[in-house]
């Protein structure tokens, strides 16, 4: 039985906000993610949504807690969900992860992993959801290694080629349907 998605990045950070990539580090929201995070739970908390999968990283539970601590939907952290760990460059400039992400396809970064691992790691999540949760419509708070691998199962699209797209941030989410 197929399973329906709601996928939401974790909210503004205050990383994002300074243009850091944040990687593995924790991170937390700003004024504004903390709104958003409300937000977001007034959007989705009667959306017949079961449960909320989202990303151990401080900056994606914390989306999570804001949206959903007040609903009795079940919140379940995965380490699975997690951004690419960008190793010695956590915390760096995201415009120079953003520049050279194409030489780390394959490739770790320092002391980190490569984003075809951590795509690969999110699509390891992915393909186990069916065994609990086939038929519900469940959502999942993570990060753009998130994006990419529910881009990759569910269009085919290469992960390299997911890797040389530019991403687009939007407010709302995204609509998956896993088969």
């Amino acid at each position: 039985m197929p399973i329906d998605i709601v996928f939401e990045t974790h909210a503004l950070s205050e990383d994002n906000e300074r243009g850091i990539a944040t990687g593995w580090l924790p991170g937390r929201l700003g004024e504004q993610g903390r709104a958003d995070a409300t937000a977001m739970g007034h959007r989705r908390s009667n959306d017949g949504i079961t449960a909320v999968f989202t990303s151990d990283l401080h900056r994606a539970a914390e989306t999570a807690q804001i949206a959903f601590a007040h609903t009795g939907i079940p919140i379940l952290y995965d380490w699975r969900l997690r951004e690419c760990d960008f190793g010695t460059r956590n915390g760096t400039p995201a415009a120079d992860i953003k520049n050279d992400r194409l030489d780390h396809y394959d490739h770790p970064y320092p002391g980190g992993e490569s984003h075809h691992q951590a795509i690969t790691r999110v699509v390891r999540l992915l393909t186990e959801l069916p065994t609990k949760w086939a038929g519900q419509r469940i959502m999942l708070i993570g990060h753009l290694a998130t994006y990419r691998a529910l881009e990759h199962v569910t269009t085919g699209r290469s992960i390299h080629a997911l890797l040389a797209a530019d991403f687009t941030w939007q407010p709302q989410s995204w609509e998956y349907h896993l088969p």
